[in-house]
C-alpha cells in the first residue's frame, strides 16, 4: 500500500513539474531565450560593429527586462525559427511573426505589437505596372522561406514562387533581374533598400493590414499575461513609442488603413 502511494504521490508530482508554467521556468533560469533571424533589418539584424540591433531586439530586451530576467539571444534563418521554438529550443521568437490561424493551432501569441501590410518591391527603372498579385502571373516573385508571404504567393495560380532563406538574398536577385518582384513587409523596405544600396523600389500595397506578435508554448497563461503586461507597459509608459519612433518614424502598434 505504502509503494502505491508513494508512487501515486510521486506520478502528481511529475505530472506538477511537467505541467509547470513557462514564466516559473523562465524567472528560475534567469534568462529569457529569444530566438531571431539577425538578417533582417531594421527589425533584427547586425551592425558594423556586428553587434545583433534592431527593431525586434530592442521590444525583446525591454521585455526580457520587464520580466526581470536577462535577455538570450540566439539568431537563424526564419525558415527553422518556427521549428525550433516547437522543439523547445527557446522560449520565444521576436521577428515579426505574423499571428495566423494555422499558427495559433500550435503556438500561443502575446497580444499584436506590430501593425504592417504587405508590399511589392521592385526595380527602380521597372516600367510594368504591378497593382496586384494577379498582374503578376507569369512573372516570377521573390518571397521568405516560411512566411505569411509565401503563402500570399503561392495561393494565386500562375505565379513562379523563388524562395530566399533571408532578405538581402532575394532583394539582389531582384536588382539583378532574376526575379520580376518581390514581397514583403511594409515597414521592412523603406530601411532595406537603403541599406542595400540596390536600385530598387517600394511598389504597391498587397492584401490587409497584419498583425505581428510573439508567439510561444502553448498552455502558458502566466507567461501570457506577464508578456502581455510588459508590452502593455511599454505602450502606456512610452517607450514602445520611443522604440517605434527610432526605427520607423512612426508608432508600428497603431493599425494603418488596411491597404487596397
Amino acid at each position: 500500500m505504502k509503494k502505491i502511494l508513494f508512487a501515486s504521490l510521486f506520478v502528481a508530482f511529475a505530472g506538477h513539474a511537467l505541467a509547470a508554467d513557462l514564466l516559473d521556468t523562465v524567472k528560475q533560469r534567469g534568462t529569457l531565450k529569444i530566438a531571431v533571424e539577425g538578417t533582417y533589418p531594421p527589425f533584427t539584424f547586425k551592425d558594423a560593429q556586428q553587434n545583433l540591433t534592431g527593431f525586434d531586439v530592442e521590444v525583446a530586451t525591454e521585455v526580457a527586462k520587464r520580466l526581470k530576467v536577462k535577455p538570450e539571444f540566439t539568431t537563424g534563418e526564419w525558415s527553422g525559427l518556427l521549428a525550433g521554438l516547437q522543439a523547445g529550443k527557446f522560449d520565444v521568437v521576436v521577428n515579426q511573426v505574423g499571428i495566423t490561424d494555422k499558427r495559433k493551432e500550435t503556438f500561443d501569441f502575446s497580444q499584436p505589437y506590430t501593425f504592417s501590410s504587405a508590399q511589392l518591391i521592385v526595380r527602380k527603372n521597372e516600367t510594368r505596372v504591378f497593382k496586384s498579385l494577379d498582374d503578376l502571373k507569369g512573372k516570377k516573385v521573390g518571397v521568405g522561406q516560411g512566411s505569411n508571404y509565401a503563402d500570399m504567393v503561392k495561393a494565386v495560380s500562375g505565379i513562379e514562387v523563388k524562395v530566399y532563406p533571408s532578405a538581402p538574398e532575394n532583394l539582389q536577385d531582384l536588382a539583378s533581374g532574376r526575379i520580376d518582384a518581390a514581397l514583403n513587409d511594409s515597414l521592412l523596405i523603406p530601411f532595406a533598400i537603403k541599406q542595400a544600396k540596390l536600385p530598387l523600389k517600394a511598389g504597391h500595397p498587397v492584401g490587409d493590414v497584419t498583425t505581428m506578435g510573439i508567439p510561444f508554448a502553448k498552455n502558458n497563461p502566466k507567461f501570457k499575461q506577464a508578456v502581455d503586461k510588459a508590452l502593455n507597459d511599454m505602450k502606456a509608459d512610452g517607450s514602445f513609442k520611443k522604440i517605434s519612433v527610432k526605427w520607423f518614424g512612426i508608432d508600428v502598434s497603431k493599425a494603418p488603413t488596411a491597404a487596397k
